[in-house]
């Protein structure tokens, strides 16, 4: 087999493994946690991945959107018939590891997305850190604050991220307090 059509074959069993993943999820999820699913099934590069997502992106089969200011990806129902019309591309044994791949990739991506810290620079003495908890893709609570070094606003995110189901709760308490 010369390498152009065992190149056409990668790129076609890619299409139909990211069509497959997302028909799995079945909710929007961004590029990135799609590809450490992706790249821990089959070993491919980010580039090769972005190059098969924006084709499929262009051929409709996945929409895009921003959720949150997040850009997400999801399935479209022609990428599900298409989907339906091409999964016999994948082999058995691509699919058998992404699905157990899959399970394990998933709920752990699903949990780190639980606590979401960052901070912004708007200069050197200036920095904005969002602070926040996500259940479900859907927001559940967002702080918003600020810090007058790189160094303090990273310890506000780094204390969020480790103490979050410490400080969530206390916070709640203070706002619901009656005096």
């Amino acid at each position: 087999m010369n390498s152009n059509s065992n190149n056409a074959t990668t790129l076609a069993e890619n299409k139909v493994l990211i069509l497959y993943i997302l028909n799995l999820i079945n909710n929007d999820i961004s590029q990135d946690n799609l590809f450490k699913i992706i790249s821990s099934i089959n070993d491919i590069n980010y580039f090769f991945f972005k190059q098969i997502l924006t084709d499929l992106i262009d051929s409709k089969l996945v929409g895009t959107y921003t959720k949150e200011k997040e850009p997400v990806i999801k399935i479209t129902s022609e990428g599900k018939n298409a989907y339906e019309l091409t999964k016999d591309v994948l082999p058995g044994l691509l699919k058998l590891k992404a699905d157990n791949i899959f399970k394990k990739e998933f709920s752990s991506i699903e949990e780190e997305s639980s606590v979401i810290a960052e901070f912004i620079p708007k200069n050197e003495n200036n920095y904005t850190i969002k602070c926040k908890i996500v259940e479900n893709n859907e927001t559940i609570f967002e702080v918003k604050t600020f810090a007058g070094s790189r160094d303090r606003a990273k310890r506000i995110v780094d204390n969020w991220n480790k103490h979050a189901n410490f400080i969530y709760p206390e916070i709640l308490n203070l706002l619901l307090k009656d005096n």
